[in-house]
């Protein structure tokens, strides 16, 4: 079952702008190792989901993986071969908005090769490119 809000206060929301580079989520900061995004955009709750299962998959359910990202934008969309007006369309499914510099997954438990290895197989699941970070130790 993808990610999305249990209740939400307003059914329906306008596309908006994505500007700039993200201020807070920019570093690994529950686990040892993350997955950065060097692109913004929407992630759907299905390429969450998708990547999720892929490094779960791939670690053996080893160690502990963290999801930094919840959809929480509803995208509506009217059905093909329907005439203009009627008003705005039903929800069809949820995003994240994602900016440049965010962490999307972390993991934490794990070699650092493989969770290398798991985050590239993660990467070609998302819509837009990604690299492997590490903790910033103090």
């Amino acid at each position: 079952m993808p990610l999305m809000p249990k209740r939400v206060r307003f059914r329906k929301q306008q596309r908006g702008k994505n500007r700039g580079v993200a201020t807070r989520g920019n570093y690994v900061a529950y686990g040892d190792f993350g997955l950065q995004v060097t692109e913004g955009g929407w992630l759907t709750a299905r390429q969450i989901e998708a990547g999720r299962i892929a490094a779960r998959q791939y670690v053996s359910r080893e160690g502990k993986l963290f999801v930094r990202v919840f959809p929480d934008k509803p995208i509506s969309k009217k059905p093909l071969e329907t005439r203009m007006g009627k008003g705005k369309a039903e929800p069809e499914y949820w995003v994240a908005c994602i900016k440049p510099g965010q962490v999307i997954y972390e993991l934490t438990g794990v070699p650092k090769d493989l969770a290398r290895s798991a985050f590239m197989r993660v990467a070609y699941k998302m819509p837009f490119r990604c690299r492997f970070v590490e903790r910033r130790h103090a």
